[in-house]
């Protein structure tokens, strides 16, 4: 697997290529700066790219932003994003591009290896990873009547849902079987009057998207 990395800190980038390239994830680029971003995005091509939300030279939005504008060029493109805290506005962004393997990740969660690991496994192929925090951020928004709706279980389900996960994950992880999962989700899907999709990755996209509004 191939990986661009933009990270400005040297010390948490120079950590990163070692992390990854121990795993067998070759870092083809490792930038530090919004720009260097995407032109490396656009020139390698990479099968995951994994991107501070902040970069030189604004620190505000560079990171997130070009790799945005990088999948608008290269449709599909898997972005995975780290953020020091929870952004719901650059979480919407990225998830309303519903082509190709997206990610949202704490920086907190780095420190748990395999987690996150995994995680840019799971978006380089194309799959969908939220960091549970900003699940919950989003479920815990103001004036969402139709999440009101949802029983506790069933918020339980759309949470693990909103994290990529599958049913047979989410049946493990709620001690319950796939056959109730697969209850609760078209309970949910009704509720929020969306139509179940087969395309595992659009429907947590869906969710996400009408979560956050």
């Amino acid at each position: 697997m191939r990986a661009v990395l933009a990270e400005d800190h040297a010390l948490l980038r120079d950590g990163l290529i070692r992390l990854l390239t121990a795993h067998d994830i070759e870092v083809i680029d490792a930038v530090d700066n919004g720009p260097s971003l995407q032109a490396s995005l656009l020139k390698n091509r990479p099968d995951v790219a994994v991107v501070d939300v902040r970069l030189p030279p604004t620190f505000t939005d560079e990171g997130v932003r070009a790799a945005i504008e990088a999948r608008q060029q290269i449709p599909g493109l898997p972005v995975l994003v780290l953020s020091q805290y929870v952004e719901q506005l650059y979480a919407r962004e990225l998830m309303s591009d519903r082509t190709g393997g997206v990610g949202y990740l704490l920086k907190d969660r780095i420190s748990n290896i395999g987690q996150f690991i995994d995680a840019v496994h799971r978006v380089a192929s194309g799959g969908t990873v939220m960091d549970p925090e900003v699940v919950a951020q989003l479920l815990t928004g103001r004036g969402r009547q139709a999440i009101d709706d949802l029983t506790a279980r069933e918020k339980e389900v759309l949470g693990l849902m909103a994290e990529g996960r599958s049913n047979a994950s989410i049946a493990a992880k709620l001690f319950i079987t796939e056959k109730a999962v697969g209850k609760h989700t078209a309970n949910i899907f009704r509720k929020l009057e969306l139509p179940p999709s087969e395309d595992d990755n659009r429907r947590v996209l869906a969710v996400l998207a009408y979560l956050n509004g």
